[in-house]
């Protein structure tokens, strides 16, 4: 067993115990669903866990499938544990500051605050950025090719979730939702 597969295992169970703790304790709370049934949510949440499977095996295995060497492995293991740090902060800070309002997915026939305090003052998509950071942390700890396209592919699937989720919110909200966009950036700086 690697290094590299125990840093992957450690950080699901942590990014993605967040995420199920935050919507069981939401669940319960609200007493509705919190999980919306549009295709984008599930794509992105399949390809998701197939992006995650692929890390896990190519570090289990040490397969050497589209293997690149960017850096040294003690390089590129330092700057993929910051990618993954700087995941759970964002991404459990994000859970946090979005409160009852959290949702996966559009649930159109609910209408949640519009949050525009805490870490969505720098971003509209904070827990998207997250994901982004992971990609990018488990193809730099990998050094791998293929996750550097898969990143690409999966980078694409939360833009359209991001996409749908601004149609919504601004059908909901209006033109509070409309000068929100004008004032906090979609991911970061963009």
């Amino acid at each position: 067993m690697s290094d590299a597969f125990l840093i992957i295992v450690l950080h699901q169970v942590l990014f993605q115990g967040a995420f199920a703790v935050k919507n069981l304790l939401l669940r319960i709370r609200l007493g509705q669903p919190i999980r919306g049934k549009n295709s984008e949510a599930r794509v992105a949440v399949a390809f998701f866990a197939l992006f995650i499977a692929i890390a896990l095996y190519f570090a289990w295995t040490g397969t050497r499938f589209g293997a690149v060497h960017w850096l040294g492995t003690n390089t590129s293991t330092a700057i993929a544990l910051l990618f993954l740090a700087l995941n759970l902060l964002v991404g459990i800070t994000s859970l946090r500051d979005l409160g009852e309002s959290w949702r996966v997915g559009v649930i159109e026939e609910q209408v949640t605050e519009l949050v525009e305090d805490g870490i969505y003052r720098f971003s509209r998509n904070p827990y998207f950025v997250s994901y982004l950071l992971m990609f990018a942390g488990y193809t730099v700890l990998l050094q791998n090719s293929l996750l550097l396209l898969l990143s690409l592919v999966g980078s694409g699937l939360v833009h359209n979730m991001i996409r749908r989720e601004e149609q919504h919110l601004e059908t909901k909200h209006g033109e509070e939702y409309r000068k929100y966009l004008r004032r906090v950036p979609r991911y970061l700086l963009l």
